[in-house]
């Protein structure tokens, strides 16, 4: 499996006039109230007012306590920019992830307490984790070094200034899930972060408990050799099966109501290293070319732009991240004439990728 690297810049323009990367991840996008009204308690223990928190994202107050209230993506990102600042508390996702204990993620969390072991832990979240939040993924993978194994936390969509908030408390509240699930014990070597050290980076490492690395390629963890594979003292293969069934359940609702241009676009983010084609892609959602094809019209797209959505989020990440040269990102993008992919970034950001990833790197 292809690794990841992950840091995705904010910032889009809509040139051609065809939906942003954005769009994608506004109708896919699904967050319970649960974890917002923890937001707001944080505010209110930081002196902070948290109606006023809300009203100004254009959302009333009690709306939080209807379990049917979603926000939209804009209204989250604007949220949580405005709790940092309302709370002048930089480390705000820090203390929102001790708070999400394994109690806080409902059936899927559950489900965590059953397991036979980490991996299998890590293996259910991998499957069920858009129960709870569909801002990241996570991806499971082989390290270099023989025995090693990391989880990489992989964005979906861009998180612009709300990037180090949403993965410090995401990442945290992982880390919580595997010490319950061990019994208090972390076998957790090593967090890793894409973005530069804080000031409250001594905080950081004392909630994981391990070394915390910034400015890496991509945010994750790193596990000691055949720590995901000892057994857990509070597995109950019965209870997981039923449990694991109410997941499944849950999922095929929560598909059913989301748009085939965003679970295409998963579909090429995911297998980023070789993009399939419209034929491929149709197979394996079940249905012909032409009906994929028309039913993306139906939606407002079509295959051409949500390829193009792709490439530009990751041409940004590539970017970013400053590993590749221009070149290889091109090749890594499907592009064969790198001059096509220059053409294509210069309409996207409106300057060469050369000048985008300079001041990305600066």
């Amino acid at each position: 499996m292809e690794r990841g690297r992950i840091d995705i810049d904010g910032s889009f323009i809509d040139t051609l006039g065809l939906p942003t990367v954005e769009t994608a991840a506004m109708t896919d996008f699904m967050l319970p109230p649960l974890y917002l009204r923890q937001i707001a308690e944080l505010l209110e223990t930081a002196g902070a007012d948290s109606v006023t928190w809300l009203q100004g994202c254009d959302i009333e107050p009690g709306r939080l306590a209807d379990p049917a209230f979603q926000p939209t993506y804009p209204q989250f990102i604007q949220l949580i920019e405005r709790a940092v600042n309302l709370s002048a508390e930089p480390a705000l996702g820090l203390l929102l992830g001790e708070r999400l204990q394994v109690n806080t993620h409902g059936i899927l969390g559950f489900a965590a307490l059953q397991s036979e072991s980490l991996r299998q832990a890590i293996q259910l979240a991998e499957r069920y984790l858009a129960l709870r939040i569909t801002l990241v993924t996570m991806r499971h993978v082989q390290g270099k070094e023989a025995r090693t194994e990391h989880l990489q936390i992989v964005p979906n969509c861009p998180l612009g200034a709300a990037e180090r908030t949403v993965l410090e408390a995401v990442m945290l509240a992982i880390k919580n899930i595997f010490d319950t699930v061990n019994q208090g014990k972390t076998w957790i070597e090593q967090v890793y972060f894409p973005f530069a050290e804080t000031g409250y980076s001594d905080l950081a490492r004392r909630l994981f408990d391990c070394p915390v690395t910034y400015g890496h390629a991509w945010a994750g963890f790193a596990f000691a050799p055949g720590a995901l594979d000892s057994p857990l003292g509070m597995s109950d293969p019965m209870a997981l099966r039923d449990a694991e069934r109410i997941c499944k359940r849950e999922l095929e609702k929560i598909r059913e109501n989301t748009s085939l241009g965003a679970r295409i676009h998963r579909i090429l983010l995911e297998r980023r290293s070789a993009f399939p084609s419209l034929e491929v892609i149709a197979r394996l959602l079940h249905m012909t070319p032409r009906t994929l094809h028309r039913r993306l019209q139906e939606e407002g797209t079509s295959f051409r732009v949500i390829l193009e959505e792709v490439r530009h989020t990751l041409a940004l990440e590539y970017l970013r991240a400053g590993r590749l040269a221009i070149q290889e990102i091109a090749y890594n993008l499907g592009y064969n004439d790198v001059a096509n992919f220059r053409r294509a970034f210069k309409r996207w950001e409106g300057v060469a990728p050369s000048v985008y990833g300079s001041r990305a790197g600066g």
